[in-house]
């Protein structure tokens, strides 16, 4: 496949909450972009919800699972990952998303891992959010923010 026509991949890190799973494989599905699933899963994968998000695009979504995030980590090129977290203050505008690029999202009750965020902050961005009494966005919503600002960056 030629560079400028390879896949994004998003990436959760341990989901937890099955509709959020089935809403990202869907739009994994409408843009062509690989789904990376690390275990543990907080659900089954035959979870009712979880297809139900879904609907019946599952057949045109290409998933990886991974055993662990270091397991991912270890095959990943560091500088094609993206991790997205609310604990830093750089936003993701901010990135260069390039073909073949990896967003990385933690799960849903906690996060990413602290030692991601400490030993690569240049790779670490947020979704700003203005209003202080809102604690985060749904994983999902997140997912389709920076996927669709990868992909703009790809059309311009």
């Amino acid at each position: 496949m030629p560079e400028d026509k390879k896949p994004f991949n998003i990436v959760l890190v341990e989901p937890e909450i099955p509709p959020n799973t089935g809403s990202v494989a869907r739009l994994c599905g409408a843009t062509d972009t690989i789904l990376h699933l690390i275990k543990p899963l907080g659900f089954a994968t035959d979870d009712k919800q979880l297809k139900r998000a879904g609907l019946d695009y599952w057949k045109f979504v290409e998933i990886v699972y991974w055993e662990s995030l270091e397991e991912f980590l270890a095959e990943a090129d560091i500088s094609s990952l993206h991790f997205l977290s609310k604990k830093v203050a750089t936003p993701y505008t901010e990135s260069t998303f390039n073909p073949g690029d990896f967003l990385v999202f933690g799960k849903e009750t906690k996060g990413l891992p602290a030692y991601i965020i400490d030993s690569l902050p240049e790779r670490c961005f947020n979704i700003p959010m203005t209003n202080p009494n809102i604690r985060s966005l749904n994983l999902a919503m997140c997912c389709g923010i920076v996927l669709y600002e990868a992909i703009r960056q790809q059309s311009g």
